[in-house]
């Protein structure tokens, strides 16, 4: 039998988001040295962890090996989905759940749908109700926008970031939602 653990929370928290990794242990270094110092609760990886894909070119320093490596000191504080460059096997290394195509989570009352977006994206929305949020990566572009009722967000890729963008991850912190650079600048925000 499943119970379920209900915990009271009093304070707004916070939760990073990041995306499309592939491979590049740069990228997952300042990614977890970047939510080290923000106090997030939870890392939340939206797909594309290990593999650079046939489509990309090799991310910097790519090492799926001590990507891994490094994800796995964090298993405790991961919730991931699958992008269309994972697969079972990176299954088979990493020590926290990658496989499902997307999550409904429930973060500071407000209810996120995280996807990798090659599935479910801006053109493909999964059922959702008013005030919900869709946020994905795949596409490496960041965005925090509304979407009609609902909320369309993008970290970014850290790895491999398209039309000029810098490596960029996501931030919930109580009711805003920042997309930033690894150097402190803000790229997009909005308050949910």
């Amino acid at each position: 039998m499943e119970t379920a653990i209900h915990r009271e929370v009093t304070d707004l928290m916070k939760y990073m988001f990041a995306s499309d990794i592939h491979g590049s242990a740069w990228a997952c270094r300042k990614l977890l040295e970047t939510f080290d110092a923000s106090g997030a609760e939870r890392l939340i990886l939206l797909g594309d962890i290990l593999y650079h894909g046939p489509r990309n070119d090799l991310p910097r320093e790519y090492d799926p090996k001590r990507v891994l490596a490094m994800l796995n000191g964090y298993k405790d504080k991961i919730y991931a989905v699958r992008g269309n460059c994972d697969s079972e096997v990176d299954q088979m290394v990493l020590e926290f759940p990658m496989m499902a195509d997307y999550a409904l989570l429930v973060l500071n009352g407000k209810t996120i749908y995280a996807t990798h977006g090659h599935i479910y994206n801006e053109t493909s929305r999964p059922p959702m109700q008013p005030g919900d949020a869709l946020v994905f990566g795949h596409i490496h572009l960041p965005a925090a926008r509304t979407m009609g009722e609902n909320y369309l967000l993008n970290p970014g890729s850290v790895s491999l970031p398209k039309n000029g963008y810098p490596p960029s991850y996501g931030m919930l912190d109580g009711e805003w939602f920042t997309v930033s650079d690894f150097d402190g600048g803000e790229i997009c925000r909005i308050r949910l």
